[in-house]
């Protein structure tokens, strides 16, 4: 199979059972008696009622994600998390990883506040390379070829916590991340808005949209955004854009078509990170390194990226029972990277990196660095869904067949870099030319077929769920260090049962089975084999009947195996002995509690401990980077009536534990409580609006992950944004 031929069926299906609807007699025909054809008015409602539509305040009632159909939250028997468009507004969060500091399970922004990509643990795993998905398909990264989504774009974010491959095939072990655009309805929409941080960073954007015709039959949506200016640290600047079309064509209830398109264009220097830990979690003999410090270089820094995307999401229901559905999509991104970045202090004695500063001029040791990497991927997903009884017995019974494509070309280069005076820096030093170490060619297919069936019995919910996957790679490597071929079948499944009782209370159980493509081999040149996860969960989802609110709470017993570890006999190499267990608990709340009064609360503890490795001394540790306590509260008040008015306060604060910046656990990363605020007044169609985060400029380290690399977490930066819908 390739993907011209797989594209093909694809428009190929989706136009034959278009042109199925279409003739059917009830399509919108109906002769008068005159033998005059009128066609039938169609009404189409607005998507606040969908599952992939707007969030009614902060509490979601129905989600795609858990289940690949419209499904209540409550029927999912697996923790999951809704973000919403109001909530994403009231805080003025500007990337998907800041939108989720505020969600339980999830650890965003562990390596601070990154201006091209996004970085989050669900569950104490990176799920930021292979637990991302855009409207339920597939944004895989490898290497440095993965893809950034504008979160002005989105409608909503949605968190799946725990082994999902019985749906989505490949992915975290910790879990999934599904975007989900913004879309095309027939209520016109004409919005704009402008804005400008304490950073000295502006933007422009506009949402447009609306009905084509007066049957409502076409409608679009035209969304768009450019911004530039000045990041916390000094020296970088950015300029990026992107604008993205939709277009809906329903000619009647049972059948919709919608062409989901984006291009983007990122121009940025690079911001803070890779710092020792001495310096910035604990003071050098000269203090603490600046936060907003720069360790580039201006003449050579380069990040730069494009990136297009086009596919489409197809349904038609073919009576009560039967209803079929394709989501495609095509992704390009073409990304060059350039510059020096730090690795700990240079040791004069060796000329070598060392974790401590050396005077009088306290140098870093730099790595010279660059890569050009492009990306071609192909996801379809094909589902027929059926919803019948049995008896007493109601089932929504869902088969699928998808399928990936991923294709990475890209070229890695290093060389040994100038070190740089963290004290008194002295940039223009020239750079040497980097040496290619890796010049590889990867392409990885995987096809899966699925099947699921949520059952209700009076107050029961059961859902069974199977997948099988078969996942091959081939890669060839110029440079001569990548050259191999993986071969992989795989089982996942989740089994799930709960209770939903009258007063909205509904406990369940769980369990479940997924699985990750591990790229690469060993030092022998064996394929790396599948990383499983294993999960039992228990949890408690309530909606209250006294006031629209969703609490969840869930205990979860989740074990990664297969992971990489360092290979004890061959140096610079990996093998496949290593296994992590993640034990928590995990509390959401999200309440509309009366008008104008909307609140979040969040508390999450850990116990993450790595249970086998080639490092005997490493067993029972606990991994870096993930806090095990993490808590969260957000407030959020408009007042209704009187001469206020329209007058809106927030204010939310987040709280990190302590983490370790190494695996031997010897290195302590400190806790950190940040606080944040917002004040904003909208009047007729206007409205202006002040976020603050980190009010109190908390200076902390949000992470480590060696001592050589630490990472700031962003200081305080003001938001002030004004807008105008009409």
């Amino acid at each position: 199979m390739n993907r011209r031929f797989l594209l093909s069926v694809g428009v190929s299906f989706a136009s034959l059972v278009v042109m199925a609807a279409s003739s059917k007699p009830s399509f919108a025909q109906a002769v008068s008696d005159s033998g005059a054809i009128a066609l039938e008015t169609i009404t189409i409602e607005g998507q606040g009622g969908t599952a992939t539509g707007p969030v009614n305040g902060y509490v979601p009632s129905r989600t795609t994600t858990g289940a690949k159909t419209g499904t209540p939250i409550e029927e999912i028997p697996q923790s999951i998390s809704v973000i919403g468009r109001e909530q994403i507004e009231d805080r003025q969060a500007q990337k998907v990883d800041e939108a989720l500091r505020y969600t339980a399970g999830v650890y965003a922004q562990p390596f601070g506040f990154d201006s091209d990509t996004d970085w989050f643990y669900i569950r104490g795993f990176d799920a930021g390379q292979t637990g991302v998905f855009l409207n339920g398909l597939p944004l895989y990264q490898y290497g440095f070829g993965g893809f950034y989504i504008d979160l002005f774009l989105l409608e909503r974010i949605e968190v799946l916590k725990g082994p999902s491959s019985a749906l989505y095939g490949g992915s975290s072990p910790g879990g999934l991340v599904n975007l989900v655009s913004k879309r095309p309805a027939t209520e016109s929409l004409r919005y704009v808005e402008t804005g400008i941080n304490s950073w000295g960073n502006g933007y422009g954007a506009f949402d447009l949209g609306g009905a084509l015709d007066s049957s409502k039959i076409w409608s679009y949506r035209l969304t768009g955004k450019i911004s530039g200016g000045g990041w916390e640290t000094e020296k970088a600047k950015d300029f990026r854009g992107v604008i993205a079309p939709a277009l809906t064509f329903r000619p009647n209830a049972d059948t919709e078509l919608t062409v989901l398109g984006s291009y983007q264009r990122l121009d940025l220097s690079h911001t803070g990170g890779f710092l020792p830990y001495v310096g910035t979690v604990v003071p050098a003999q000269f203090g603490y390194i600046p936060r907003r410090f720069y360790y580039n270089e201006p003449g050579v820094d380069l990040y730069v990226r494009d990136q297009a995307m086009i596919g489409y999401e197809f349904e038609h229901r073919f009576n009560d029972v039967w209803t079929v559905r394709q989501n495609l999509r095509y992704a390009h991104t073409d990304s060059k990277e350039r510059g020096p970045y730090p690795y700990g202090y240079l040791d004069p004695a060796t000329g070598f990196p060392g974790p401590n500063p050396v005077g009088p001029d306290f140098l870093l040791y730099r790595i010279g660095f660059d890569h050009h990497t492009v990306v071609d991927t192909f996801s379809v997903d094909n589902q027929a869904e059926a919803k019948f009884d049995t008896g007493p017995l109601r089932h929504t019974l869902l088969f699928g067949l998808d399928y990936k494509y991923y294709n990475i070309d890209h070229v890695q280069a290093s060389v040994g870099g100038t070190p740089l005076s963290p004290v008194n820096p002295i940039y223009g030093v020239p750079q040497g030319p980097t040496v290619p170490y890796l010049d590889q060619d990867l392409i990885m297919n995987q096809v899966g077929f699925y099947a699921q069936d949520q059952i209700r019995l009076g107050g029961w919910i059961a859902s069974l769920s199977g997948r099988y996957d078969h996942v091959t790679a081939e890669s060839t490597d110029k440079a001569g260090s990548a050259n191999f071929e993986e071969e992989a079948g795989e089982f996942s499944g989740r089994l799930g049962l709960g209770y939903e009782f009258e007063n909205g209370l509904t406990p369940y159980v769980a369990v479940s089975r997924s699985f990750d493509p591990v790229i690469g081999s060993d030092f022998y040149g064996k394929p790396f084999e599948p990383e499983i996860a294993r999960q039992y969960e228990v949890g408690i989802k309530y909606k209250p009947t006294f006031f629209d609110g969703l609490i969840t709470a869930s205990l979860f017993d989740l074990t990664r195996e297969n992971t990489l570890t360092a290979d004890p006999v061959n140096s610079f190499f990996e093998v496949q002995l290593g296994e992590v267990r993640s034990r928590g608990f995990e509390v959401e709340a999200l309440a509309n509690i009366a008008d104008g009064l909307k609140a979040i609360a969040t508390f999450t503890a850990y116990d993450i401990e790595i249970t086998r490795d080639t490092n005997a001394a490493l067993i029972g540790n606990r991994p870096n980077v993930v806090p095990e306590i993490l808590a969260s509260g957000w407030l959020d008040y408009t007042v209704q009536e009187g001469p206020l008015k329209g007058l809106g306060f927030g204010a939310g604060v987040r709280y990190a534990g302590f983490s370790y910046a190494d695996n031997e656990n010897t290195l302590k990363v400190p806790s950190a409580t940040v606080v944040d605020a917002a004040i904003r007044y909208a009047w007729d169609d206007f409205e202006v609006a002040l976020n603050v985060n980190n009010v109190f400029d908390n200076r902390y380290v949000a992470s480590c992950q060696t001592q050589y690399t630490c990472n700031y977490g962003a200081g305080r930066v003001a938001t002030l944004k004004a807008s105008y819908k009409w």
